[in-house]
């Protein structure tokens, strides 16, 4: 019985499919950074937002106009609340998000499909709540 138990088991993992995970690329860093973006702060950024095939679905760059919200704060999805912390202001990343970090299995139609993927061209703009203090410059 418990042979039977454990080749179930295993069966059940071996058809187990890990999540994808969060993979953040710097791209650009500014020579200094008397501060790095934390949970709480109010940022400014700039993005592009493209599906996994290239086409683009959102820019702030289009609309000349960063996009203002609080990190950590669930205001945006969870890929952006992870993928910006430690951030300096001026610095560039590629986000690839899985979508269980996204939109999820229902997407956001009819401009995201389900179970899609997004890649972000990010740059932070601004640390709008702090500035650097004497000792961090």
């Amino acid at each position: 019985m418990v042979s039977f138990i454990a080749q179930i088991l295993t069966l059940a993992l071996a058809g187990y499919v890990a999540a994808a995970e969060l993979d953040i690329k710097v791209v650009e860093v500014p020579d200094s950074c008397p501060i790095k973006t934390r949970k709480g702060d109010k940022l400014a950024m700039h993005y592009t937002g493209t599906l996994e095939d290239g086409s683009k679905f959102d820019s702030s760059r289009d609309r000349n106009s960063p996009l203002d919200f609080t990190l950590g704060a669930g205001m945006v999805i969870r890929g952006w609340d992870e993928g910006l912390k430690d951030m300096c202001i001026g610095e560039k990343r590629i986000l690839n998000i899985p979508y269980d970090m996204a939109y999820g299995e229902t997407g956001f139609p009819p401009i995201i499909p389900p179970k899609s993927n997004l890649i972000f061209d990010v740059e932070l703009v601004d640390i709008k709540n702090r500035k650097a203090t004497k000792g961090e410059l």
